[in-house]
């Protein structure tokens, strides 16, 4: 009895340092927000919180988020480079190329269905908003027509320097004959001819352009071989070490958290409503997820496999318990590896090819999860996106959720990028974070079946493939290691 109750307390404690971050985020956020109500319940009405106290209260929170923004470039870049440029071409074209595909096009359909849903749902505007008596100065956002925003994020997509991209992005600017700046809302002039066009560079990194640059020099590595690949491990020593960097940074995030989630309340007028919009916001995101992980995904398998998905998706249920678990893709790796080969007979060469690949880039909960946090935070600010905005953001939540690591709350950093791209404050995501904690676990369990559902049907569609490929190399699949891990 004494052996198996020692069993049981190590098995415990295990359990407990295994999910010690999460608990400490969730500690930070209860506290946070007691702070921040103790700090609205006790005000008085002639004597209410300054601005200045206000910004003592969020100083720390402050410098955890300019710690998250100072390893975006870092992070985001070697990662993408090297993502890209280690796919192995010469197991087979076609393998890899059905496999980018599916990752490609079912991170799309989940920044689609994120934004369709926001959009409609508007979780950021309450009943009263349109008859808000202090509305947003539309005279201070810039000018701009649709048009221009479209051929804005072109123009950002190929930056003429580099290294300008990481400082500065284009934008146009557009004056009336008069040389007063065109208002959002304003009628068209009568001559179009007489408008004046201006650009400028303004203070925000390009993130698109250098996203463009990096899919194209990781490409560029994977096709030159063994001449790429001292390139290669060098961003996979950067990725790696600045992964690294990003862990620490995270673990901070219990004390961040808590001094942000403070300071937002207690600059809040009303925080019941701001609660209640939360709320519409965890349900939009659950809802995304749900459709997507349980009724997109699975029809994708059933119509290219034309096989019902439910004894492939109940095989997977270790894994998908496991990301829940560890909110980690990475670390369910083995989990997902093992459950594919063992119960749901996917070809090792197959799932040992493809499932790192998806563990880095095919991230299809993230990419919904931002599309659907950036535009939630403009509602909250009272900001109305153009088109070209909102393709931006689609763009950028795609990219970064590539780019993302598959470690614990690595989102946080990728949504900073998000937000900066289309000029939202990034300062919002403060209120966000109280439930990104638990928003955390159920995209990354959407990450994993997402991994695992394209490893099926790209097995399914390589069929003839690999059976060529054992003929000619008279290979025995089981004994092919495994080609690579995120670590």
């Amino acid at each position: 009895m004494k052996i198996t109750s020692h069993f049981g307390k190590q098995k415990l404690w295990n359990i407990f340092k295994q999910n010690l971050l999460t608990i400490a985020t969730f500690a930070g956020v209860v506290l946070g927000i007691l702070i921040g109500v103790a700090i609205k319940e006790s005000e008085d009405p002639d004597d209410q919180w300054t601005s200045r106290q206000v910004m003592y209260l969020k100083f720390i929170g402050a410098l955890f988020l300019n710690m998250l923004k100072s390893v975006i470039i870092p992070l985001i870049i070697p990662s993408l480079i090297a993502s890209i440029g280690s796919l192995d071409l010469s197991l087979s074209g076609r393998i890899g190329l059905r496999a980018i595909v599916y990752y490609l096009s079912t991170t799309v359909f989940a920044v689609i269905l994120g934004i369709i849903l926001v959009v409609s749902i508007r979780p950021g505007v309450t009943s009263n908003s349109g008859n808000s008596t202090d509305p947003i100065d539309m005279s201070k956002q810039r000018n701009v027509t649709t048009a221009d925003t479209l051929m804005d994020l072109v123009r950002n997509c190929f930056p003429p320097n580099v290294v300008q991209a990481l400082l500065h992005q284009y934008q146009t600017k557009i004056m009336y004959p008069d040389k007063e700046p065109m208002k959002l809302g304003d009628p068209d002039p009568a001559d179009k001819n007489t408008w004046m066009v201006k650009g400028n560079w303004t203070n925000s990194t390009n993130i698109l352009g250098l996203v463009v640059f990096s899919i194209a020099t990781g490409i560029a590595i994977a096709l030159s071989g063994e001449e790429g690949k001292p390139l290669l491990r060098f961003f996979q020593s950067v990725s790696v070490v600045m992964m690294k960097v990003t862990t620490w940074i995270i673990h901070l995030a219990p004390v961040g958290v808590l001094f942000l989630i403070a300071g937002q309340l207690a600059e809040m007028d009303n925080i019941g409503e701001e609660f209640g919009k939360l709320g519409w916001y965890f349900g939009t995101v659950i809802l995304g997820l749900v459709i997507h992980g349980l009724m997109v995904l699975p029809l994708l398998f059933t119509l290219i496999t034309r096989t019902l998905p439910f004894r492939f998706l109940g095989n997977m249920s270790g894994a998908y318990m496991t990301a829940f678990g560890t909110a980690s893709s990475s670390a369910t790796l083995p989990v997902t590896i093992a459950s594919l080969e063992e119960k749901n007979g996917v070809d090792p060469r197959i799932a040992r090819f493809v499932l790192p690949i998806g563990a880095t880039i095919n991230m299809d909960g993230t990419a919904l999860y931002e599309a659907v946090a950036a535009i939630f935070i403009a509602q909250m600010n009272g900001m109305t996106l153009s088109i070209g905005q909102i393709i931006a953001i689609s763009i950028t939540a795609t990219a970064a959720s590539i780019g993302a690591a598959g470690i614990p709350q690595a989102g946080l950093v990728t949504m900073v990028m998000v937000l900066d791209t289309v000029g939202l404050p990034s300062e919002s995501i403060s209120i966000i974070l109280s439930l990104d904690w638990l928003l955390d676990r159920f995209r990354t369990a959407i990450n994993v079946l997402g991994d695992s559902i394209g490893a099926g049907i790209v097995n399914h569609l390589s069929s003839k493939e690999l059976e060529a490929m054992n003929s000619s190399q008279g290979s025995d699949p089981e004994s092919i290691q495994m080609t690579g891990q995120k670590s």
